[in-house]
């Protein structure tokens, strides 16, 4: 078994890595206790909690991780693009551990089966409640994607959410997904917020002037601890920008490095950057911009076990879905940072105690909607999950239920990241589909598409994705395909990436010329039409009684 001192040596992490273990030491027996799980080394005069893409999951959930994350470039080989048992020899975790089940797919069911679900608002709560209680002025961000992603969520417009995190008290947030409701619904929530809703990099167009606050100055411990808002800079491309016309985003670099000189010049003793880039995109913020102490990083979903170093820069990521929490302590004084504990808190929800007063919030709100909620629509015999670079089984499925019910020739499902997973033998209710569906752009279009076009479509997807420059990646995963395979050599040019596309009905050759009928959803475009997707979905899982996915081999991926 290869030591973590051996990996660094080894140079698979580049001197990325540094930072006490995020995870208690177990018995052999694997026992956990919140005791455990929360156990910490309390460090200097500032604690910072990072909690990120929860998707409007406020129950505990399966949560799958990827099997696959492909690094390219300069972040080939680099986190947080190691899984499975590589990511378990770098950290020298062993398999069947709490941690091989938390951070990878490895033995992702069995797993499962013995530790049990993960995340839930109200085990959230707990954790932050005994944080705070030992450290009265902690400081609790929220990295965004918070207010969408369950049935719930879009049936209020957020609201939910917005309700039960202003119970959690939050002191900022970030954002992505939240704009999807529309800029006037966001202007909405955001005048109620009692925290600030932080966004350096968004401007108003008409005025050319910043649309939200760019940043928080708070006084924690004898410490000036700036926080530094850094929205989903991809917004008008990966999402539908007549939803937020007069608003643009984009990373800004040059005017991250103002912030951070504009705090500077205002006493700042730390620097933070509350931040929805990505992490690749993180990465090279951290690389560009001089004077970030601390990057909290979101939007790729990515679980990090350790902080990250990109010079004098720390980057954490926390996961999504609910699955953890992060706390960093920090000895700060008017020299900076001296020194720092930090931990990777996993939420297992059948250790860590639900927290009675947000028990009882998460349920009110879910009430009015309980019956349909609840209401099982079929069985699953797989596991249905969606995280992978190329194919995730919740997707498979989707792109079998709009071939059929569309009766089309190839399906098309976005390349999302969030979604929780189903055990093989889980019942499949309304309130699962909707958490793989739920959007306010979710019409199932129908349409032809040239093989010249779909081409189009996967190369600029696949230049999302695997472009070396991370400025140029809006890390999602590459969108899935049923009905066709191909081939995809992710280190070529754009343009070159994809080859060999075939019906797979037919074994045919895509032709460039051809026509064939397409459909998909998640369309960017204003007046897509066709029914809701998780319409569609649900009424191929009432058909089918019973789904059965198998394993899908239809992309050819080299160059890795």
């Amino acid at each position: 078994m290869i030591s973590r001192r051996d990996f660094l040596q080894a140079g698979v992490a580049a001197a990325a890595i540094f930072g006490a273990g995020s995870f208690p030491v177990l018995a052999a027996r694997q026992a956990l206790t919140q005791n455990q799980l929360l156990d910490f080394k309390t460090t200097g005069n500032v604690t910072i909690i990072h909690f990120t893409d929860c998707h409007a999951q406020v129950k505990p959930v399966w949560f799958r991780e990827p099997s696959v994350n492909i690094g390219v470039g300069a972040q080939k080989g680099l986190l947080p693009h190691i899984t499975g048992q590589d990511l378990l020899k770098a950290f020298n975790y062993q398999t069947g551990t709490p941690e091989a089940y938390a951070l990878t797919s490895e033995d992702f069911v069995s797993l499962a089966r013995s530790y049990g679900k993960m995340g839930g608002l109200d085990r959230v709560s707990t954790i932050v409640k005994s944080i705070r209680a030992e450290r009265p002025d902690a400081l609790f961000l929220d990295g965004g994607d918070t207010w969408h992603g369950s049935m719930t969520a879009t049936k209020t417009q957020g609201q939910d959410m917005v309700n039960l995190m202003n119970a959690l008290s939050p002191d900022a947030m970030t954002s992505h997904w939240e704009f999807t409701y529309g800029i006037d619904r966001v202007n909405e929530i955001v005048e109620e917020l009692p925290f600030p809703f932080l966004g350096a990099n968004i401007f108003d167009n008409e005025w050319d002037e910043p649309a939200f606050e760019p940043y928080k100055i708070f006084e924690r411990g004898g410490a000036k601890v700036a926080v530094i808002g850094q929205a989903f800079p991809y917004m008008p491309i990966a999402n539908p920008g007549w939803m937020f016309p007069n608003l643009s985003f984009g990373i800004r670099e040059a005017r991250i490095q103002e912030m951070v000189a504009e705090v500077k010049q205002e006493g700042a003793d730390v620097v933070v950057l509350l931040s929805h880039n990505g992490f690749d995109v993180d990465r090279k913020v951290a690389q560009q911009v001089s004077g970030i102490d601390v990057i909290l990083s979101g939007h790729t979903h990515d679980a990090v076990p350790e902080p990250v170093k990109v010079g004098e820069t720390m980057i954490i990521a926390s996961g999504s879905n609910g699955k953890f929490v992060s706390r960093l302590d920090l000895d700060v004084d008017k020299n900076g940072i001296k020194d720092f504990t930090y931990k990777l808190i996993p939420v297992f929800a059948d250790v860590i105690a639900p927290d009675p007063e947000m028990a009882a919030l998460i349920e009110k709100e879910r009430a009015p909607f309980k019956e349909e909620l609840e209401e099982v629509i079929g069985t699953t015999d797989s596991l249905l999950y969606r995280r992978g670079n190329f194919n995730g089984t919740w997707d498979d499925l989707i792109c079998q239920a709009l071939i059929e019910e569309r009766e089309a020739d190839i399906a098309l499902s976005p390349g999302f990241r969030w979604g929780p997973s189903l055990l093989p033998g889980d019942n499949i209710t309304r309130e699962d589909i909707h958490n793989a569906t739920s959007m306010t752009y979710p019409n199932a279009y129908r349409s032809e598409m040239t093989g010249q076009y779909l081409h189009e479509i996967l190369e600029d997807v696949a230049d999302n994705l695997f472009n070396p420059d991370p400025y140029y990646q809006q890390g999602g995963d590459m969108v899935r395909v049923g009905g066709m395979g191909y081939s995809i050599d992710v280190s070529k040019p754009v343009g070159e990436r994809v080859t060999n596309m075939t019906l797979l009905k037919t074994g045919e050759t895509i032709d460039p010329a051809k026509t064939y009928v397409v459909s998909g959803w998640a369309s960017v475009g204003e007046d897509t039409e066709g029914p809701e997707i998780w319409q569609v979905v649900e009424d191929y899982i009432s058909r089918k009684g019973t789904i059965t996915m198998d394993p899908n081999s239809t992309v050819r991926v080299t160059g890795v």
